[in-house]
């Protein structure tokens, strides 16, 4: 059974930088289109950023565009979120997703099959 594991949270100042790493188990990896999303108290999931399978196309949410990039490495199954400039209301819980069907990423948190536990990013001014 597939599974997806987040690391790389914690707590940060403003203007730091974190890498979010998710780990999946399985072969099939490759397979998959993934995404990163977020979700702060009190608000709905929020999609960050998608990678295609091959990684060519990247979409980003424009809260995140320019500060967050998304990569993969398909020979270790892994999925990276790399986060600079971090402001304050950029604080949640993180959450990496397998979509397993889709042809392109998509934003929408219910084209998802999968999700990882979620890791916290809290950022402080």
């Amino acid at each position: 059974q597939v599974q997806l594991v987040e690391s790389g949270g914690g707590s940060v100042q403003a203007g730091d930088s974190l890498r979010l790493s998710c780990a999946a188990s399985g072969r099939a990896f490759i397979n998959y289109i993934m995404g990163w999303f977020r979700q702060a108290p009190g608000k709905e999931r929020e999609f960050l950023a998608a990678i295609s399978r091959n990684g060519a196309n990247t979409p980003y949410a424009n809260s995140v565009k320019g500060r967050f990039t998304i990569s993969r490495d398909n020979a270790k199954n892994t999925v990276y979120l790399q986060m600079n400039s971090l402001k304050p209301e950029d604080t949640a819980v993180y959450y990496c997703a397998a979509d397993f069907s889709s042809a392109w990423p998509a934003a929408q948190p219910r084209r998802y099959d999968l999700w990882g536990q979620g890791t916290q990013v809290t950022v402080s001014s």
